[in-house]
């Protein structure tokens, strides 16, 4: 028998309050006033100074008539004020849109125009770039385009002349610009959390980009679960390798104010950089894609500096080969491997780790921890099925399916796009377009993007699969494998390898061929994959990146267009 009215109690302003990100930060003023909030160079913030500086952000925005409906673009690298936007745009009611510094000035334009940016707050080493995407706009618009209100962030590890060249073109400095803020601007937090906090755009490397909307309350959970899956304490020191640009730095942005953390601010991510930081700032945590990993891995030792062991790493971004977790657990690092997309907060699932697992060889320990594992806590389901019935494959690690999921850490949708809405919401699940297998312990392994898979002879092949294999050669150090045009089986895999340095080959990755490393990586590959699966085809040299370190494969697949099919005759 129910028990009556049980459920007829209303939301009030005592019980109920939208979530939001921000409230971490002003906790974290009043929880360690006088604790380090920001480290860039010699630049040293206390957490009372960063949220007095991002509400003054907030006000100086607000005085422009810039808050609910509107977007503020920010273009730079991880420096404090990239950080502080994350705070001072919300704070103000507007939308935070974090805009990766690789791309071109048409790209870039087409973001600004789509997004209708009122503001944009944009580092002095990119103002040239900014000022021709608003060229390109104004161009497309005509006399009624409005420029937004630009705010150049100036940095004293940079040459003046660039800030010089940005005010002479109109823009307002941006610690000028926080003076004109109230240090004591009453924000206000969201009366609805579903209420947008970000905007972030796809790479769009086969039309124009996607913008990835995300909420407050998203963001608020998102922050949370990032944090628990991890080991993140009270008073960690984070290292900023990952952009913020990328996915909000994967919601940890908000989530160092939850901890009242430290954030080191790294302007350009080296190896010789990550262990100085490191060293000299006790640094607990960062997050990098497994190319950097890679790098710090193959670091000469002029590059090191002596570091304590434990340091949790967080990687995500491309599924990380085996070899390359199991060499940086071997130099101390503790990796967590997680898995996302922009569409999801960034990651949202995770290897969760088991104490029975302790006891293995480290190589078996590896190869689990290459898995990406587990829904994060915030987010309420994660399945891999068949894209046509939606029905959830077998756990038996060998049936593939489509990764779906849903819950509170999936986006509230694209911008101005109401086709791709529909389709990557199908069947109430939000799909990601990878491919994947469940184990038995339910915890699922990417095995390629759909788009990646390679045909060949009626045989579908991870690159995945492949890439891994090749990653064992103790020559190689980065790989990646696409399909190549095959006169005889229609497709077949193309490898593309950057080689470690070596004495005979110093300073330089390309490879004669009449040395014959690329018919011994085939044949290293032909020992350990079927035979169907083997590369017919090997091309050494540097392999191209986005900002975040994905390998950029649409660029290798022009590639092996130009280079045409590979012959019917060759072996």
């Amino acid at each position: 028998m129910a028990v009556e009215d049980i459920d007829d109690l209303p939301k009030n302003p005592a019980n109920y309050t939208a979530l939001t990100p921000l409230w971490f930060l002003e906790r974290a003023a009043q929880v360690h006033p006088k604790r380090k909030s920001v480290i860039h160079g010699a630049l040293r913030y206390t957490w009372d100074q960063t949220y007095e500086r991002c509400r003054r952000l907030a006000s100086a925005l607000a005085r422009r008539s810039i808050g609910p409906g509107k977007t503020v673009a920010v273009v730079a690298p991880n420096v404090p004020a990239a950080y502080e936007a994350h705070f001072g745009v919300p704070m103000a009611g507007a939308v935070i849109n974090c805009v990766n510094i690789r791309l071109d000035a048409r790209t870039i334009a087409f973001l600004l125009d789509h997004s209708q940016a009122a503001a944009v707050l944009v580092d002095q080493e990119f103002f040239l770039l900014l000022h021709e995407a608003l060229r390109l706009i104004g161009q497309k618009r005509g006399a009624g385009f409005r420029v937004p209100v630009l705010v150049v962030i100036g940095d004293e590890t940079c040459e003046r002349a660039n800030l010089e060249r940005a005010l002479s073109h109109g823009a307002l400095e941006y610690e000028e610009f926080l003076a004109e803020g109230d240090p004591a601007f009453a924000w206000r937090a969201p009366d609805d959390e579903w209420q947008s906090i970000s905007l972030g755009y796809t790479s769009g490397t086969t039309s124009n980009p996607k913008g990835v909307v995300l909420s407050h309350r998203g963001a608020y959970l998102g922050s949370i679960g990032a944090s628990l899956a991890w080991d993140v304490a009270d008073g960690c020191v984070y290292l900023w390798t990952l952009p913020m640009f990328h996915c909000n730095g994967w919601c940890n942005t908000w989530a160092m104010a939850a901890f009242c953390g430290t954030n080191v601010c790294l302007r350009q991510v080296t190896a010789k950089g990550i262990f100085s930081a490191i060293a000299e700032h006790g640094v607990t945590h960062f997050s990098a894609a497994p190319v950097v990993l890679n790098a710090i891995i193959h670091s000469p030792e002029e590059d090191r500096a002596a570091i304590r062991r434990g340091v949790h790493v967080m990687t995500a971004g491309a599924a990380p080969p085996a070899s390359v977790l199991l060499a940086m657990e071997e130099q101390g690092f503790r990796v967590t491997h997680t898995y996302g997309l922009s569409e999801t907060y960034g990651p949202s699932t995770v290897c969760a780790w088991k104490e029975e697992w302790d006891s293995l060889p480290l190589a078996e320990r590896a190869g689990l921890k290459a898995r990406q594992g587990v829904r994060y806590l915030a987010l309420e389901g994660l399945e891999v099925v068949n894209p046509d019935t939606m029905a959830p494959v077998p756990a038996d690690g060998a049936s593939v399916g489509e990764v779906v999921m849903r819950g509170n850490m999936v986006m509230k949708g694209y911008l101005k796009n109401p086709d791709a809405n529909r389709e990557c919401f199908r069947g109430g699940w939000f799909h990601s377009g990878d491919l994947a297998v469940k184990h038995r312990d339910g915890y699922i392994e990417i095995k390629d993007r759909a788009k990646d898979i390679i045909i060949s002879g009626g045989e579908n092949i991870s690159s995945l699969e492949v890439e891994n294999a090749i990653y064992g050669h103790p020559r190689v150090l980065e790989a990646s494998v696409v399909a190549r045009p095959d006169e005889r089986w229609g497709e077949s895999p193309c490898a593309f390898i950057t080689l470690k340095p070596s004495p005979q080959h110093e300073g330089n990755n390309a490879f004669d061929d009449d040395c014959g490393l690329g018919e011994e990586i085939i044949r290293y590959c032909r020992a350990r994959l079927p035979g169907y699966m083997v590369p017919r085809s090997v091309v050494f040299g540097p392999l191209p990146k986005t900002a975040t370190g994905k390998i950029q494969k649409h660029i290798l697949r022009a590639k092996v267009k130009e280079m045409g099919p590979v012959p019917s005759s060759k072996l």
